[in-house]
């Protein structure tokens, strides 16, 4: 029988942008914890209620509840990572309550329409405050603070790598930031026993798009359908696992054959 003071320690994932149930984050927050993994949340309300779909204002806490239900150790917290003390405020509350942060995932993503003609230096700096000064930085808390193991940074990204995409210059250029210092960091913590991984999970339905643009990219599908969250968690579920201490610095595109 198992020593009870020798328990395995269970593994503590931090996931950002978790403020919808339809959306990525939750999808792989929920994952994460059927994996057996406890689960911290961050989530900015006030950044969705500006955004066409919304979020009830019960929501990020009726995800936390659903986390909990599984059976794991989950808390929220409510930071605006635009801020530049933003990551080392979410990164000091989320060791406060769970310890060492094993697996961290950088879902939150700013996102407005930014075409030549009303590009702006507000407009890039709300895009790069968020997309990747924050993803950075909360990199950077991750590598600090971590003891010898098998740690896990995994970022979100898209497919601005495969085509233009020229009403969403801020957002590409950010997310084409993360692509390069997925990479760069890879290397730069892989004798830590640190992975670094970044998932572009294609056009996936959590709510934003027009019916007249869900038909036209279901149209163009090679599988016939749009990515779901679950399809993005899944991957991500798979990199955060142990089977996956030999994967680092890579961009993996799981987008259906997109």
């Amino acid at each position: 029988m198992q020593n009870p003071g020798l328990a395995r320690r269970k593994r503590v994932a931090l996931v950002t942008g978790v403020t919808r149930k339809k959306g990525i984050g939750a999808a792989i927050a929920f994952a994460l914890a059927r994996a057996d993994v406890d689960v911290g949340v961050s989530y900015w309300r006030p950044y969705d209620r500006t955004m066409p779909w919304g979020v009830r204002d019960a929501e990020p806490e009726e995800i936390v509840n659903g986390l909990r239900e599984i059976g794991v150790r989950s808390h929220g917290f409510e930071i605006d990572l635009s801020e530049p003390g933003g990551p080392q405020v979410l990164f000091r509350r989320a060791r406060e309550q769970f310890g060492q942060i094993d697996i961290l995932v950088n879902n939150a993503a700013y996102s407005t329409e930014s075409s030549v003609d009303g590009l702006n230096a507000e407009t890039l700096d709300r895009h790069y405050a968020v997309n990747l000064r924050a993803v950075m930085l909360l990199c950077a808390e991750f590598v600090r603070t971590f003891q010898p193991g098998a740690g896990r940074i995994i970022s979100l990204t898209s497919g601005q790598g495969l085509g233009p995409l020229p009403n969403e210059l801020a957002y590409a250029a950010t997310k084409g930031g993360i692509e390069a210092f997925t990479q760069s960091l890879s290397a730069a913590v892989a004798h830590r026993g640190i992975t670094v991984n970044a998932v572009d999970p294609g056009p996936t339905d959590t709510g934003w798009m027009t019916r007249e643009v869900q038909e036209s990219l279901i149209h163009n599908a090679p599988m016939g359908r749009l990515g779901m969250p679950e399809d993005a968690a899944k991957v991500i579920t798979f990199l955060a696992s142990e089977e996956a201490q030999w994967v680092t610095g890579q961009i993996i595109r799981s987008r259906g054959g997109n």
